[in-house]
């Protein structure tokens, strides 16, 4: 009999994309009993917690404040790509500037896909985190081909369930991969002379007019004051509502 731990460990390796026979060779479990794992896996084997939407009853990723925050990052500034064996890869690109953005992408995608692993990979001023499952499509439906501005973003009813429930991880999401927050300089001509003001305001910028509405309809959840101050941005300027913002968002670190 294998210990717990080998067979969650061979389960993982199969949820990752490896086949039975590559599993085996890994781990040295046969391969019948490794396919008898997969076709009866026990209630809390990794097989079964890999993917919400396939479990026999479809539920809603968990933890659902951590799925809004990766799936905003995704909407954002990420893209999922096939891979061989029927295996997909999600990639969240961060800016090296923010060491706290690639860690609170690693961390949400750690804790949506426990079972596989998150590497990073340095690009040119940026960071990839990335994963590799066969489940990210189930997870973002949103996957398809072409670029996202070029086909219809809807999200799921299943996923405008938790977005209702945590706006302000969504918004997070989004403005921290596609947005910024910064200082808005102002000239004003007035009798006394030249003056020039300052206040922060935030911003979110993407051409995809599906993914903007699905940012402003969130804001509108959270009770933020935003417009549109081009055709593929929206700000949010108004003092109070830029201090709500930064009870959810605030400044990328």
């Amino acid at each position: 009999m294998y210990d717990l731990a080998v067979r969650d460990e061979t389960l993982r390796l199969l949820a990752s994309g490896l086949t039975i026979g590559e599993a085996s060779r890994q781990t040295g479990v046969s391969t019948n009993t490794i396919r008898r794992w997969r076709n009866g896996p026990v209630a809390d084997s990794p097989l079964t917690r890999t993917c919400a939407r396939c479990a026999p009853r479809a539920r809603t990723p968990r933890p659902a404040d951590s799925y809004i925050h990766l799936l905003g990052l995704y909407l954002g500034d990420g893209h999922i790509v096939a891979c061989p064996k029927g295996v997909y890869l999600l990639s969240i690109y961060c800016d090296d500037r923010w060491p706290g953005l690639i860690e609170e992408a690693a961390t949400a995608m750690a804790q949506v896909m426990p079972t596989s692993v998150i590497s990073r990979r340095h690009r040119n001023g940026c960071t990839e985190v990335k994963s590799l499952s066969k489940h990210w499509p189930h997870l973002f439906p949103q996957h398809g081909p072409g670029k996202k501005h070029q086909r219809p973003i809807v999200l799921e009813p299943w996923q405008r369930e938790i977005v209702s429930a945590h706006p302000g991880r969504f918004v997070r999401g989004l403005i921290h991969s596609d947005g910024c927050r910064g200082m808005n300089r102002v000239r004003r001509v007035l009798p006394s002379g030249v003056r020039w003001y300052e206040y922060p305001r935030y911003h979110f910028k993407n051409e995809s007019p599906d993914i903007l509405a699905l940012c402003g309809e969130a804001l509108d959840l959270l009770g933020v004051a935003w417009r549109f101050n081009n055709r593929n941005e929206l700000s949010v300027a108004r003092r109070e509502a830029v201090e709500l913002l930064d009870v959810y968002v605030g400044p990328k670190y």
